[in-house]
């Protein structure tokens, strides 16, 4: 008896670049494929929530959770900026990961290997189960497992929890993986050391509560969570 093969799932749109989202310098460097962007918000812990508040730019960091074309933010319903975003003004959320610093032989080429998404968009005020999905998409995004393993939010606790959708329809994505752009007579000098610098984060060992109960074991999902390694240039 022979098993079906597994049919193949159709591939992801690219990125459609508006006005706003199309890279301008150093457009070798803008990817195009949506994959390409879901991996850049899939690897970050932290994004950073632009708009204007009373004719003034803000920019918020914040807890993020990525689920199909979506990002899901939250925070407490008494912060203005949150409750504002979610009025119809536009907003941009940006992620941004260091992979390494890159050493050139001339202060001028000196940069740094990065990994970046912006995405703009209307973000949208969302409740009930919808916001209770929000919310564990964020959960297990942060803390993977945390979902089900922690209490559930109380009505009193989602009653102060602000939760919003920002779709991914307009966005861009833009990578440096690679040496140092030196001038040909600088490398022809030897002026000085060139090359990268990589940079790697780790997680610790678990330190528990100071007043969790004796002998409590570390949960798998906590003790064996990895790092995301950036890609290859």
């Amino acid at each position: 008896m022979t098993s079906e093969p597994t049919a193949a799932l159709p591939p992801l749109p690219p990125l459609s670049p508006t006005p706003r989202s199309t890279v301008g310098r150093m457009r070798e460097r803008a990817a195009l494929d949506r994959e390409a962007l879901y991996r850049v918000l899939d690897a970050g812990l932290v994004c950073h929530l632009g708009l204007v508040v009373d004719g003034a730019p803000v920019v918020l960091p914040t807890l993020y959770g990525r689920d199909g074309d979506a990002v899901y933010l939250h925070g407490s319903t008494g912060a203005r900026a949150l409750r504002l975003a979610a009025t119809g003004v536009p907003v941009c959320l940006t992620v941004t990961h260091v992979d390494g610093i890159v050493y050139a032989r001339s202060a001028f080429h000196h940069s740094m290997n990065y990994r970046s998404a912006v995405v703009h968009g209307v973000a949208r005020a969302i409740t009930g189960d919808e916001a209770l999905h929000g919310l564990g998409v964020i959960t297990d995004h942060v803390a993977p497992g945390s979902w089900q393993h922690a209490r559930r939010p109380t009505p009193k606790e989602l009653a102060a929890t602000a939760v919003l959708v920002l779709p991914l329809a307009e966005a861009s994505v833009k990578v440096r993986a690679e040496g140092p752009h030196d001038d040909q007579d600088d490398v022809t000098a030897g002026l000085a050391w060139a090359g990268v610098l990589p940079l790697v984060q780790h997680w610790g060992t678990p330190e528990p509560a100071t007043d969790l109960s004796p002998g409590t074991p570390v949960p798998d999902h906590v003790r064996t969570r990895r790092p995301t390694s950036p890609p290859s240039a």
